[in-house]
């Protein structure tokens, strides 16, 4: 079991940045990873759904990932996203993870195949079995169309290598279930940003956030604060950044944050293919709610 130190506070499920070229723009995510630590995040998060991994080849996946390694210098963990609806595939993107130097492995519930609970539990078991690498369970059954049952969550967690679950039901019961059964040293992240805050409050261990992409300090602080017990701070924030949070998911994510890290000037707001640009309505979205949440643009 990892320590489960190591998987605790915010990490930001961080964008992938593409150039003129249409292939991913290196140099702009080292930058945006290195002004991430720089800003306090507690860990970062490669190739996940908000990084348009789904969309990278397996050239681009080793480069996008290597990339994070080596602009973090190990100051803080690298979730690395490498799930596929392949297991045969998964396991090759777990291992190429390894390979340059990623902390752990993020690992979404096969998607379109739908598998049944022996599939889904032998999935995860090829990959725990693949790498020395920790593994978080990824459960997001509004991208999966498959929900991750408290029950088999709490199953998973008992193989060996599996030290962690990103929760993005939206089943606060179900989240509850999961963190009064979990075996000691399994930590327990939210997966959606309005519920950071409710879930640490129920005893989880923090967040993989897309609202951190454009405020990584202030979400690494609330957390923090959270953590720590300290609710009249962590509410503050909460609420400074809720239209920020609630504005990221006014189109298919990430389109949204992509568009808010161009309004920043963070880095280009382009998308691969066949996400599409925002509409006039979430730009003037996302600007009021930057705004609002105190953030401007880079100079």
């Amino acid at each position: 079991m990892a320590d489960s130190n190591m998987l605790r506070g915010a990490m930001t499920a961080l964008v992938t940045p593409f150039g003129d070229d249409g292939k991913p723009d290196l140099a702009s995510y080292a930058d945006l990873c290195r002004w991430q630590v720089e800003e306090g995040i507690h860990g970062l998060v490669p190739c996940g759904t908000t990084g348009e991994g789904a969309t990278l080849d397996d050239d681009e996946h080793r480069a996008v990932v290597e990339a994070m390694v080596q602009a973090v210098e190990g100051r803080v963990p690298v979730v690395a996203g490498c799930g596929s609806n392949d297991t045969r595939r998964t396991v090759e993107a777990a291992k190429r993870c390894e390979q340059v130097g990623a902390t752990a492995l993020l690992v979404v519930s096969p998607y379109y195949n739908k598998p049944n609970r022996s599939g889904m539990i032998a999935h995860y078991k090829a990959v725990a079995e693949a790498t020395p690498l920790p593994v978080v369970v990824y459960n997001v059954p509004g991208r999966t169309g498959q929900n991750l049952s408290a029950e088999l969550t709490l199953e998973l967690a008992e193989i060996d290598g599996i030290t962690a679950v990103k929760e993005a039901s939206a089943d606060l019961d179900q989240i509850a279930t999961i963190i009064a059964g979990r075996p000691e040293g399994f930590s327990v992240l939210s997966g959606d940003d309005p519920l950071g805050l409710p879930t640490v409050s129920l005893g989880a261990d923090g967040i993989i956030s897309v609202v951190s992409n454009e405020a990584p300090g202030e979400m690494a602080a609330l957390i923090q604060a959270a953590l720590e017990g300290n609710y009249t701070r962590a509410q503050e924030l909460h609420y400074r950044l809720l239209p920020l949070m609630r504005a990221n998911f006014v189109e298919s994510n990430p389109v949204p944050v992509k568009t808010a890290m161009g309004l920043l000037n963070r880095c280009s707001d382009r998308l691969r293919p066949p996400l599409g640009p925002a509409t006039g309505h979430t730009r003037e979205v996302l600007s009021t709610a930057l705004a609002a949440a105190g953030l401007e643009a880079r100079r």
